[in-house]
């Protein structure tokens, strides 16, 4: 934590930016109960544009997310009365507010079990502040464009075998029953299923459907194909609809493919 208040400190000697909120300027609610470093992450976002408000429990941080006031929520895992995993769930309840998830460094379990429970992105401690913002832009620029997708004229409509996804409405169907996904996913399924048949590189899934540069530690896409195939499960002859090639990335694959088995 010490490193982390330090990187933040000498960013904030050398950030330049308008303190002044513009219209529509995104309001980012930090939930965190380190009093110092919400300070210090407040300073640098408002220098960047964004209106920044702090809560310091797990308590306040669910009222405020679910008030309807914010664009994007950062929430940490670790809340001295509710953790970051129960307020998250609790947010997913009743809203898709975007959520970018702070954990620890090395706590690999904490990340991907943010991501299963709907968390748009994570970050581990400790950060440096400008991938911070470059994140938290990342994932508005997603919503934006989901936004936009979803306004009345700009229904489409992509059917691959069983599965059929309306962005209209931002629905997934198998074989008619509705599947439930969260917001990376529904993005993620669409860019497999409009290459379906086509092996698609992590690089480019990263860049497609998380809005940023990849990483070779980054498994974030790892994580939410794990989730997806969950979801859809197995074709009815128990075969992948989504295979993995070593190396390389993922591909949807068509039934026909599939029906020739796995490779």
């Amino acid at each position: 934590m010490i490193r982390l208040i330090t990187l933040m400190r000498a960013e904030l000697r050398v950030s330049t930016g308008s303190n002044t909120p513009v219209p529509h300027t995104p309001n980012v609610l930090v939930i965190d109960d380190d009093v110092e470093l919400c300070e210090l992450i407040s300073q640098y976002l408002e220098r960047q544009g964004f209106a920044v408000e702090c809560v310091n429990s797990g308590v306040d941080g669910i009222e405020r997310s679910l008030s309807g006031h914010h664009t994007i929520v950062i929430l940490d895992v670790m809340l001295p009365d509710i953790k970051g995993f129960e307020v998250l769930n609790r947010i997913r309840a009743s809203s898709q507010l975007p959520v970018l998830m702070l954990t620890a460094r090395g706590n690999e379990q904490d990340r991907i079990l943010g991501l299963e429970m709907g968390a748009d992105d994570y970050l581990p401690k400790p950060f440096n502040p400008r991938e911070l913002s470059a994140r938290i832009e990342a994932i508005l620029r997603r919503s934006a464009r989901d936004e936009l997708e979803q306004k009345p004229g700009s229904p489409e409509r992509i059917v691959v075998d069983d599965v059929e996804l309306d962005k209209g409405t931002r629905t997934v169907r198998r074989s008619g029953q509705v599947i439930d996904l969260t917001t990376v996913e529904f993005d993620l399924l669409e860019t497999l299923l409009r290459t379906a048949g086509h092996v698609l590189s992590r690089e480019e899934m990263v860049r497609r459907v998380l809005n940023r540069e990849f990483s070779p530690f980054d498994r974030s896409i790892d994580t939410h194909i794990s989730n997806l195939r969950k979801k859809l499960g197995r074709r009815p002859n128990g075969y992948d609809r989504i295979k993995g090639v070593r190396g390389v990335g993922y591909l949807y694959a068509l039934a026909y493919d599939s029906d020739k088995g796995d490779n």
